[in-house]
């Protein structure tokens, strides 16, 4: 990494919960375009959302951080990160159906 250069990552995060049917997705999104993160966020099967954010390691932990709360009906109990190298795959943040 060149002096002056952020640091950027990847995350892989899955958030347990009362996360489906309640705009969990929608607000992920507007929170990782707010940070500058890009990705993308989907539902799962089995009732969890799952989601890839790259950028700023600072931006991302932001993004993981309102994870752990989500929106006002969502009820989190438990959040998954896993840390991976950042690739720079993405254009901007998305919501995958």
């Amino acid at each position: 990494m060149e002096v002056g250069e952020v640091a950027k990552t990847r995350a892989h995060v899955v958030v347990e919960g009362v996360v489906q049917g309640v705009y969990f997705r929608g607000y992920t999104r507007e929170q990782a375009l707010a940070a500058g993160v890009t990705g993308w966020v989907r539902n799962l099967l089995d009732g969890r959302v799952e989601a890839v954010f790259e950028g700023e390691r600072q931006a991302v932990e932001k993004v993981i951080r309102w994870c752990h709360q989500g929106p006002p009906a969502a009820r989190v109990t438990g959040v998954t990160v896993t840390w991976e190298d950042w690739r720079g795959e993405f254009d901007t943040f998305t919501i995958r159906r």
